[in-house]
């Protein structure tokens, strides 16, 4: 038989075990080193290369083909960690001890610190699985309409000091998704700018913002091609509302009891 001739008193059963646990091991090892291809080699709060790296090593570098002719990415790379270079932001460390909180020491709404942070994203339009360009304006799309709720197309921009700031005129809508991420704001002045809609409440007679008070509206990032949006510019629209709950006005970021 094969259990008595070919193997012997070779335990089968232990062997098999044995394997899974050695699989497992290397897919642990393959699955963490995968997830250091960006990020890594890990930092301290001061820029520098951190003591404590962890237990696995950073993974050599791989180039990725991206499609729809946007060339190749390759991670880890030490030129993009610095094409993105933020040692120098506007902040303090409160304390000397390590993990102390740092304080803005300028405008934390235009440096882009704190809860108006944003990440370093490429600075293209996302594209869908067929490379047409996902977040387009409503008003270039025929096969687009409102179907329920308000149509917040007309309606003025109140912000959270009560000010009104300008009127809606057009909303931008992720095609593939379907669903409306953004609203076009004409300011006093006759320039637009951005409004992402799980920042404001649409009512029946306006928009409202209560995030930002309407002297933030004119600093709010513009994009360089008014007819999309890229990545970069979504962060940072995105972190300028976020960064005003706190940072609006200074009695917000104050201390309360």
């Amino acid at each position: 038989m094969v259990g008595e001739t070919f193997f012997g008193n070779f335990d089968l059963a232990s062997a098999a075990i044995w394997l899974f646990w050695i699989f497992f091991a290397g897919l642990v090892y393959y699955l963490q080193t995968e997830n250091m291809r960006e990020g890594y080699p890990l930092q301290d709060d001061d820029g520098n290369a951190a003591p404590n790296q962890g237990p696995f090593p950073v993974p050599k570098p791989k180039t990725f083909d991206l499609p729809h002719g946007r060339g190749s990415v390759t991670v880890p790379s030490v030129e993009n960690e610095e094409a993105h270079d933020r040692k120098n932001l506007a902040l303090a460390r409160t304390s000397a001890s390590a993990g102390s909180p740092y304080v803005p020491t300028g405008d934390p709404m235009a440096d882009g610190v704190g809860p108006a942070a944003w990440a370093p994203r490429r600075d293209v339009p996302e594209l869908d699985g067929h490379g047409h360009v996902k977040i387009q304006r409503m008003s270039g799309l025929a096969d687009f309409a409102v179907s329920a709720g308000y149509d917040p197309r007309g309606l003025t921009v109140v912000a959270g000091d009560k000010g009104i700031v300008g009127n809606v005129t057009d909303m931008w809508v992720d095609v593939p998704e379907q669903m409306v991420r953004f609203l076009d704001v004409q300011l006093d002045d006759g320039s637009t700018r951005l409004i992402p809609i799980n920042m404001c409440k649409i009512k029946s007679d306006r928009v409202k913002v209560r995030s930002l008070f309407a002297e933030n509206f004119a600093g709010i990032p513009q994009q360089k091609d008014p007819s999309q949006i890229t990545l970069l510019e979504e962060e940072k629209v995105m972190a300028w509302y976020a960064g005003g709950t706190f940072y609006a006005s200074p009695a917000r970021s104050n201390t309360v009891l």
